[in-house]
């Protein structure tokens, strides 16, 4: 950034400047988190009490007075002494609004008196009017390459998208295999209670009802299926998938390994003829839109028939969730090296791609992480096409790396994640016990515009 001030010296009164400003969702949450101010007017979806909401603080609207002050007239080096403010008009997220000072008054003790207005240009509004009195800055400064450190709001901006598109649908129903735990069974009833799901509870009725009664929920209306053992509520989830009368399975407190061996039968199970696989759908702050990590909790170490199928299921729920499916095929480096079968995996998937075995996405390998994601990085190394940099599918080469990458995605870099089985006759949502409520939330919103999806296209 480029600075240049205006001295005392210099200064003339009818001198004015102006700056524009769109005051976003996360101008509100970082307010809120410099000031101390959770005012539930000032932040989204908080009141829940008809109230309006996303309403700008009157403070934060006058700080673009201080901008302009600060940045361009006076400019560097000017203090404030004085600010008066009236608010005529409340300002929301999503409103531009245009700040002007003008110089009244120069007095003889190095004062400057301020005419300060912020107008909102689409309809004319006066927002905020007043005066302002600073101290003109007496030396010159001309500074380029001044810079602050960016901010990333952690907020999950994707998945609070994928919610309200998943709410006006029918609601699911869910087969829930053994919500014998608080967080198990507390994601589904908060999915009920959105309207995603219509959840069946399945495994011992006395311990579901313990665990209710800890989280002080009603399961008034909700049907139990009473079923011992962790094996026989697996087996009886895919009953009701094949009855008809589930439309979804979420896993619960029990192993994976338990839940979809039944799923694997050949005579009762749950197969279609693709491999099971994995997708981590990460919301993760900052980035343009989600980011799918496959396999990080199924296929170990799978081959080239296994990762077709492994693209494949991550491209179809990426249609499903309106996104433009561009997968990278993750190696250690972008070009191929025959040392490295990951790399010559890659390399293979992508020409299966542009031969027509794989549709409906851009499939483009190997890609190193950094110029998967990164475009800076892509044109670095001098790789082109619409994936390199732009990635929105990350395809690893096995369990390790998948794991570490969803991992370090939540746990450095703040990112929920949404995590759904794919490859069986219907789409299966599996959480981990550390889940949080989003995260749990999000499986089923995800799961539910999956199952729409699949709707439409079958009809």
């Amino acid at each position: 950034m480029h600075l240049i001030n205006r001295t005392f010296a210099e200064l003339q009164p009818g001198d004015t400047a102006e700056l524009r400003r769109l005051i976003t969702l996360d101008d509100l949450y970082v307010f809120a988190a410099a000031s101390g101010n959770y005012n539930p007017m000032n932040l989204p979806r908080t009141d829940g009490a008809g109230r309006p909401e996303n309403m700008a603080p009157g403070m934060l609207l006058a700080s673009q007075i201080s901008a302009v002050l600060g940045m361009l007239l006076p400019g560097a080096g000017t203090l404030y002494r004085r600010q008066v403010l009236h608010f005529h008009e409340r300002a929301q997220a999503g409103d531009e609004l245009l700040c002007r000072v003008k110089v009244i008054e120069k007095l003889d003790d190095g004062l400057v008196r301020l005419e300060t207005e912020i107008t909102r240009p689409s309809d004319g509004a006066l927002m905020v009017s007043g005066e302002a009195s600073v101290v003109a800055p007496k030396e010159k400064l001309d500074r380029d390459g001044i810079e602050v450190p960016g901010l990333v709001v952690q907020r999950h901006r994707h998945f609070e998208a994928l919610l309200e598109r998943a709410k006006p649908l029918p609601a699911v129903p869910v087969a829930v295999v053994c919500p014998h735990d608080e967080n198990s069974l507390g994601g589904a009833l908060l999915a009920a209670k959105e309207g995603i799901i219509v959840p069946i509870l399945i495994g011992r009725m006395e311990q579901i009802r313990k665990v209710a009664a800890k989280l002080s929920a009603d399961l008034s209306g909700i049907e139990i299926i009473e079923v011992a053992g962790d094996a026989a509520a697996a087996a009886a989830a895919c009953k009701l998938i094949r009855d008809g009368r589930a439309s979804t399975v979420m896993k619960g407190h029990l192993h994976t390994d338990e839940l979809l061996h039944p799923m694997l039968d050949k005579v009762n199970g749950l197969r279609v003829g693709r491999r099971f696989t994995h997708v981590f759908v990460m919301d993760v702050p900052g980035r343009p839109e989600p980011v799918m990590v496959t396999d990080a909790a199924i296929n170990i170490a799978p081959d080239l028939i296994t990762k077709v199928d492994i693209v494949q299921n991550a491209i179809d729920l990426a249609l499903a969730l309106g996104m433009e499916p561009r997968v990278g095929v993750l190696s250690a480096v972008e070009m191929v090296n025959p040392a490295i079968q990951s790399s010559i995996d890659a390399a293979l998937l992508s020409k299966m791609a542009d031969r027509g075995q794989i549709t409906g996405g851009l499939v483009e390998g190997p890609l190193a992480m950094d110029n998967a994601v990164d475009i800076g990085a892509a044109r670095t190394k001098g790789l082109k096409g619409g994936v390199a940099g732009h990635a929105n599918i990350l395809v690893v080469p096995g369990i390790d790396a998948g794991n570490m990458l969803a991992k370090q995605l939540s746990f450095i870099s703040h990112a929920e994640g949404a995590g759904l089985l794919l490859g069986a006759r219907v789409p299966v949502i599996l959480n981990s016990r550390s889940d949080s409520p989003m995260s749990r939330l999000a499986s089923c919103a995800v799961a539910a515009l999956h199952y729409a999806y699949k709707g439409q296209k079958r009809g």
